[in-house]
């Protein structure tokens, strides 16, 4: 006999930041198996084994994110997990019991249809047929459930956008980070020279493990950003580098500008350094927005790229195609395998979230809500 009952995080209002919200309108609450006579005919309902917890479900709760769900909503944009019903059109592509990943473009809070309440983070989640894939069969639960996101984004900034070769050199800010470690990974089958930074060298430690060639740790004792340009130059033979993947901002993109080459790419990835450029409570406008020095740009001839790969693909989604075959492709033949953090049940939302937001571990964490 079917569970009827399960639980599910909501997002009841935006707060002013995403600890704000955590603190006051976020709260685990009952969640009713969907009844499925009121589902739509390519609807699949999936029993959510493993859910992403990102940076994105963290600035969405206080709508500081340039896409918003509308509370209340259920966060989690990735998850994985068994199909128990399938809708009579999407019988054909998918079958109970099959093991699926939630494409977070095309379901949950963002994406831009009527399932932006689904998110992951509940015992169950309604999706469209074409949202779901088959997971890889030696995928774990907790791979699948970082693969879209963290992939699709290193791949558009460095290939589509960055146009990063085999034999050149990328600097990757925020490597321990989940899409930074994802760069590193898709770098290294491409053959480019990978030099990773962050702020812990215990984390720079596993990401030298994953593939990074060389690892620098840019905090100082008094939690400022170190002078780390000399010691890229010194890692490229005074050239510096070729591309720089950056998803931290402030000071970090600042330093990286000086470890460039003339005429390098420069990808802007994200802010993670400065969160708070946009308000909080899901107000518009940026008055805390990050600047980049002209003077530096123009003299060392720079391309600056910005790479929204969320909003690229929602404006023209035909070039996912290419890229998902490739990421796809290697995953088959073995050569690519997300790294998935460490794991909570549903009730320790909080717990999870708040170790996401403070970066206390290589990755994402994972919430597994049938646990």
């Amino acid at each position: 006999m079917p569970v009827k009952s399960g639980r599910r995080v909501v997002v009841a209002q935006f707060g002013e930041t995403p600890m704000d919200a955590l603190a006051r309108h976020v709260t685990l609450q009952p969640q009713p198996r969907p009844d499925t006579t009121q589902l739509a005919s390519d609807d699949v309902l999936v029993a959510v084994q493993s859910a992403a917890v990102g940076w994105v479900d963290l600035l969405m709760s206080s709508g500081q994110y340039q896409h918003m769900a509308q509370p209340p909503y259920t966060p989690g944009l990735e998850y994985s997990g068994d199909v128990v019903w399938v809708g009579a059109q999407a019988a054909g592509a998918l079958s109970v019991g099959d093991r699926v990943m939630a494409d977070g473009l095309l379901t949950g809070p963002r994406s831009l249809g009527a399932h932006r309440g689904y998110g992951g983070f509940a015992t169950w989640a309604v999706a469209p047929a074409a949202a779901l894939r088959k997971l890889p069969v030696d995928w774990s639960y907790d791979q699948g459930c970082n693969f879209f996101g963290n992939y699709e984004t290193a791949w558009h900034c460095l290939v589509a956008r960055g146009r990063l070769q085999a034999g050149e050199t990328v600097l990757i800010n925020g490597a321990t980070g989940a899409t930074g470690l994802a760069a590193v990974h898709v770098a290294k089958i491409l053959g480019a020279t990978v030099i990773a930074t962050g702020r812990s060298q215990l984390k720079l430690d596993e990401v030298a493990a994953q593939g990074a060639d060389h690892v620098i740790c840019t905090a100082n004792l008094d939690g400022s950003v170190s002078r780390f340009r000399d010691d890229v130059r010194s890692l490229t033979g005074g050239s510096g580098v070729d591309v720089v993947y950056d998803g931290v901002g402030g000071a970090i993109s600042l330093e990286s500008l000086r470890s460039v080459r003339f005429g390098a790419r420069f990808l802007l990835v994200g802010w993670a350094s400065t969160p708070f450029v946009a308000r909080g409570q899901g107000k518009r406008g940026a008055p805390n927005a990050n600047q980049l020095p002209t003077n530096l740009i123009l003299m060392k001839g720079l391309d600056v790229l910005g790479c929204p790969t969320a909003i690229t693909t929602h404006r023209d989604p035909t070039v996912r195609a290419r890229r998902l075959a490739q990421l796809l492709a290697w995953a088959d033949a073995g050569t690519l395998r997300p790294h998935a953090g460490p794991c909570f049940p549903l009730a320790h939302f909080a717990e999870a979230m708040t170790a996401k937001w403070t970066s206390q571990y290589v990755g994402g964490c994972v919430l597994r809500p049938q646990a």
